[in-house]
């Protein structure tokens, strides 16, 4: 499965993410890949908002790592950023976050950094920064949890 959004601005990306916070259930894990400025943390917030979080609780943990948020579903949310691959992401213990996401959502930035950690059934975002308002923005996944997620953005 395969959706492609291009957004005109900031709202629109905002839009997005809520309609995907809406569809998300327990279980889901969105690794979201892009240079930075491309609206990572934005589209998490918007997430955020549709699980029922006020939006000024959601801000990048670039400094901590992860910050848990709880709403309709619990969220933990990771910035990879400041990690070098895969091998810090293993001794820090993303794995064991992994296996927590089961009890509520992840939303991991930077996310091609462990790649190869993440279980097959993601649902990957990838931002592209096109022009100063415009990004692109595709979201795939081979995991049938998120056709409503789909179903949900194909919706006029």
């Amino acid at each position: 499965m395969e959706h492609v959004f291009l957004s005109d601005s900031p709202a629109a990306t905002a839009a997005l993410g809520k309609k995907i916070g809406n569809r998300l259930g327990a279980g889901s894990i969105l690794a979201l890949i892009g240079e930075l400025g491309s609206g990572k943390t934005l589209l998490t917030r918007a997430i955020c908002a549709g699980l029922g979080m006020p939006a000024r609780q959601v801000n990048s943990p670039t400094f901590v790592l992860v910050n848990e948020y709880r709403g309709r579903l619990p969220v933990f949310h990771l910035d990879l950023y400041r990690i070098g691959g895969e091998a810090d992401g293993v001794e820090l213990g993303i794995v064991d976050y992994l296996r927590r996401a089961a009890s509520g959502m992840m939303v991991i930035e930077w996310a091609e950094k462990i790649f190869s950690l993440l279980p097959a059934g993601v649902l990957t975002v990838e931002l592209e920064v096109v022009s100063a308002r415009q990004r692109r923005i595709v979201m795939s996944s081979v995991d049938d949890r998120y056709k409503s997620v789909f179903l949900e953005l194909r919706k006029p």
